[in-house]
Order: C-alpha cells, then sequence, then structure tokens
C-alpha cells in the first residue's frame, strides 16, 4: 500500500514539472526562421518569451496595446510596401526597428548587435 501512495506522489509531481513546463515554453513556434536577404536569422522565440512579456513585440492592428489572448499575425500581414509609415513598410524594417533596439540594451546580456550575430549565411 505503501508503495502505490509513493508511486501517486510520484506521478504527480511528474505530472506538475509537465505542466510548469509548457507553461514556461509559452505559446507560438519554439524557433522562427526569417528569410532575408543578408542572411536567413533563426529566432528563438519561446527564449524571448521566458525574459520578455509578449506586448513588448506583438501588437494589434495600427500599433494597438497587445492584450492577452489577441490572435497574433505573421508581421508581413501589415509590415509591407502599403504600410502607411514608410520607416516600417516591410518586415525587415520593422524587425529592425525593434530587435535592433532591444538588443542595444541587452547587449551586456549576450544578445547580438552586428548583423553576422543574426543574420546567418
Amino acid at each position: 500500500m505503501r508503495s502505490v501512495k509513493v508511486f501517486s506522489v510520484l506521478l504527480a509531481m511528474l505530472f506538475a514539472l509537465v505542466v510548469a513546463g509548457i507553461a514556461v515554453a509559452g505559446e507560438g513556434p519554439e524557433v522562427i526562421t526569417l528569410k532575408a536577404k543578408k542572411g536567413d536569422v533563426t529566432f528563438h522565440h519561446h527564449q524571448h518569451q521566458a525574459k520578455f512579456k509578449c506586448g513588448e513585440c506583438h501588437h494589434g492592428p495600427n500599433h494597438s496595446e497587445y492584450k492577452e489572448g489577441m490572435k497574433i499575425q505573421t508581421c508581413d500581414k501589415c509590415h509591407t510596401k502599403d504600410f502607411s509609415n514608410k520607416k516600417l513598410n516591410s518586415v525587415m524594417k520593422a524587425m529592425h526597428t525593434n530587435c535592433k533596439g532591444c538588443h542595444k540594451e541587452h547587449k551586456a546580456d549576450g544578445a547580438p548587435t552586428k548583423c553576422s550575430g543574426c543574420h546567418k549565411k
């Protein structure tokens, strides 16, 4: 009987660890590959989720504030040549505006700040 209790406790602990692992991993793909002329960028989405809030990168239409549960569109749905803000009228411009500033802020944490740090040929 004692072994059944021990087994039950161990099973409950294992379940809790799996659930915690899923919560930490977050939603969305673990890794995203962004095709680029200067070399593809492998974006480690789950690693960023562990450090930053979703709203630091994601937003709604007209750059509205991100809200929990909001459907996330890919950047190329809006950031096109027809986008009204010419500084953000491509995915590359939007990424560079968002990512480069953050990478400069987190340089001491190992964030790459040179092109070759993200773009791999």
